[in-house]
């Protein structure tokens, strides 16, 4: 019997449910480390993980499995920045780099006033500390349930609730800021 990694259909299963996310993982990453490049390998952590525990996978949805792995590598990572000085940058090429989520732009018009607006909710929502940053990216970028939210952080139903809840009034609260500064 060839060893579990070495399985063909193990590895066709895995593919088939876990690659079809990438970008979802990679998009929550991304908030949680602020940094391309580290949210890159944090994915490919992340599925290095989950094919080797792929065995162990027991549920009908495997994106929430996902999450929860990711998150248990980026609380890695973040140990890890706590031990060394991190030079806190604003990097010109994370502001203009178009978001997974972006859809197709009607008129060179909107596309400026949607590449402003992306931009700005983008800032807003890195502004808002891990915990709410964490629920409001997994539900309303990657339309995860309350529950699958409150499997992958392993918090009680109702805290998830009450970050989301408080991550969207911090978010109204710093738009509406926003939008009456002049420009």
């Amino acid at each position: 019997m060839p060893p579990a990694s070495d399985d063909p259909d193990r590895s066709r299963r895995f593919r088939e449910a876990a690659l079809p996310l990438l970008d979802d993982v990679y998009t929550l990453a991304r908030y949680l480390l602020r940094d391309a490049e580290d949210a890159e390998d944090a994915v490919q952590e992340c599925y290095l993980r989950a094919f080797r525990h792929f065995d162990g996978f027991r549920g009908p949805d495997i994106k929430p499995w996902l999450f929860a792995i990711l998150r248990n590598v980026c609380n890695a990572e973040y140990a890890r920045r706590a031990t060394r000085p991190v030079a806190i940058e604003d990097t010109p090429e994370a502001a203009e780099q178009v978001p997974l989520w972006r859809e197709g732009e009607a008129s060179p018009e909107a596309e400026v006033l949607r590449g402003r607006d992306a931009t700005a909710i983008r800032k807003l929502i890195e502004a808002l500390a891990e915990p709410f940053r964490e629920a409001f990216v997994l539900r309303e970028i990657n339309n995860l349930s309350y529950r699958d939210i409150a499997d992958a952080v392993g918090a009680p139903l109702g805290t998830v609730m009450s970050r989301l809840a408080r991550a969207r009034a911090m978010l109204r609260a710093a738009w509406t800021a926003e939008e009456e500064q002049p420009r």
